[in-house]
């Protein structure tokens, strides 16, 4: 087992690590940037190196600054969390490189599920069903037309290196195509440095569900279940959900194995999720894999009762997985508390949190790393809060929800809690009648 970790991230995963790695007799680094330096993941660690300015580019994303801290502080391992460098192959093999591990899938599986082309191709040979469109990457306007007409439209143009939505573009019609193209190159050009396109057929009215697996270093790779991440705005989820309402015993068997495949294809080694677009006659189509761990991962944690960054930890350092695979026995919800303002189309709400009151009761967890007097910087993700709660029924987690939100106070800045409170209270969301553009037509009062 690895003596001491390195957390190359913030927030509230960088607390969540840190936590694990102290059960587990694990000694932890924090890295900050300056916007940081009164970060409660800085206070809570062991040791804590600055590592820059605010900028991510110029701190959490830098992995010369990263590498530096690793060796002052002779760390053996770094947990990457989630964004940041989670997903980047480069800082994967300068880790390698250093002998130090990367807790994590290696650089290969990085990149083999990172490029959605690849990955992509990579499913169709392991015979996962994906989404009918492009062979590989789209050369030009004209091509991409003709690919259209061929499967029909709509279509969804994407960004080969895309995440976020960001380089995503829905063509409802030939004569709208080259002006769509045009903006997700350029979107994705400027987001990820690679305007490389490729074209999938639009699922109308999708659920947007996941299957969390995970693999160790031994070839075995097991699947905890899935969780339902409809409920979306500009493809960035805002609550997650397990199990989802809309599966069925044949479905969750059906697609757990696909995963499972996904995850074989590769050898995956580490904790990943499997993304598929359900459509409303339930078939199932691989989306992509992301090779960490997710923002959702206390969804999985909170209906199977383990701990996932330990689990996580332990097939880094060499150990087996158990033979079975895991599926819920309660249900549970998770909301992301976000520093925006609902009803200024979720403008960002930067400052000084004045007044910070989070629920209590049994079922009910709070993930933050927000404090009274702790001041939100402008810099980085909006998330400040995860509210979780857990029942046996999904009535009961949606009244329970509504409970804890009623009971969630910040003062000081604005956040999606009003969001939430009026979404738990929504006739069609307590019904389970949702997709992923279910808040197009949600009238937030």
């Amino acid at each position: 087992m690895f003596k001491k970790v390195l957390i190359a991230n913030r927030g509230e995963i960088a607390l969540r690590i840190i936590r694990t790695c102290k059960e587990m007799g694990i000694s932890t680094v924090a890295v900050y940037s300056t916007a940081d330096k009164d970060a409660l993941h800085v206070r809570f660690a062991d040791e804590a190196v600055c590592i820059g300015p605010p900028s991510s580019t110029e701190s959490y994303l830098s992995i010369p600054k990263i590498m530096a801290a690793v060796e002052i502080t002779n760390a053996d391992a770094v947990h990457p969390g989630y964004g940041f460098l989670a997903e980047n192959a480069d800082f994967a093999q300068v880790c390698s490189e250093y002998d130090i591990k990367f807790i994590g899938p290696t650089p290969h599986m990085i990149k083999k599920m990172g490029d959605k082309v690849t990955a992509k191709e990579t499913m169709i040979k392991a015979g996962v069903p994906v989404v009918p469109g492009s062979e590989g990457l789209v050369k030009n306007v004209q091509s991409g037309i003709e690919i259209s007409k061929e499967i029909g439209f709509p279509v969804i143009i994407k960004a080969t290196a895309g995440g976020g939505g960001k380089g995503m573009r829905i063509v409802w019609e030939e004569e709208d195509f080259e002006n769509q193209w045009n903006m997700a190159r350029n979107e994705a050009k400027a987001s990820f440095g690679n305007d490389g396109i490729y074209i999938e057929k639009f699922i109308e009215e999708p659920r947007h569900i996941e299957i969390q697996i995970i693999g160790d270093q031994h070839g075995k790779v097991i699947h905890l279940s899935e969780r339902d991440c409809s409920i979306q705005r500009r493809h960035q989820k805002l609550v997650e959900e397990c199990p989802s309402p809309f599966m069925t015993k044949k479905l969750r068997k059906e697609m757990g194995e696909a995963a499972i495949k996904a995850g074989e294809s590769i050898n995956y080694e580490g904790v990943g999720t499997v993304e598929f677009l359900v459509d409303k006659y339930r078939n199932f189509y691989f989306m992509e894999m992301n090779t960490r761990i997710q923002v959702e991962h206390p969804v999985t944690e909170e209906v199977i009762d383990r701990d996932l960054i330990k689990e996580q930890i332990k097939v880094a350092a060499g150990d087996k997985l158990s033979g079975k695979n895991y599926f819920p026995q309660m249900h549970c919800i998770e909301c992301r508390i976000n520093a925006e303002d609902p009803y200024f189309d979720f403008r960002p709400s930067p400052g000084q949190i004045e007044y910070f009151h989070s629920p209590k009761g049994h079922g009910v967890r709070v993930d933050t790393h927000a404090y009274a007097g702790y001041r939100v910087p402008p810099y980085y993700d909006s998330m400040i809060a995860k509210l979780i709660c857990r029942a046996e029924t999904r009535e009961e987690c949606i009244t329970k929800m509504q409970r804890a939100l009623d009971e969630f106070v910040i003062d000081g800045i604005k956040t999606t809690i009003p969001f939430h409170s009026q979404l738990m209270k929504d006739e069609r969301f307590r019904a389970g009648d949702f997709h992923t553009g279910f808040l197009n037509e949600f009238d937030l009062k």
